[in-house]
């Protein structure tokens, strides 16, 4: 499998059928409910998301652990970092 199965996840986010900015919004709730440190995937079906999940880790200043692509969505993981 890939490299994400590796790296523990804290919280999962099924935002699958929502749509801009309901992924994003989830996973900016879901970081602020981890510890730092702590990793969050969101799982995203809109395409808007592959631009606007990674800018907004850069701008919060967390780690962006990649995105990962499946048939119907893409999961996004990010680290928690303060």
């Amino acid at each position: 499998m890939s490299e994400q199965s590796t790296i523990p996840i804290d919280k999962e986010i099924d935002a699958r059928g929502s749509f801009c900015p309901g992924p994003l919004l989830e996973l900016i709730r879901g970081v602020k409910s981890v510890p730092i440190g702590g990793v969050v995937a969101v799982l995203s079906s809109d395409p808007g998301s592959n631009k606007d999940i990674p800018l907004w880790i850069d701008k919060a200043k967390h780690e962006y652990l990649g995105a990962f692509p499946a048939s119907d969505h893409t999961r996004f993981m990010v680290r928690k970092l303060h």
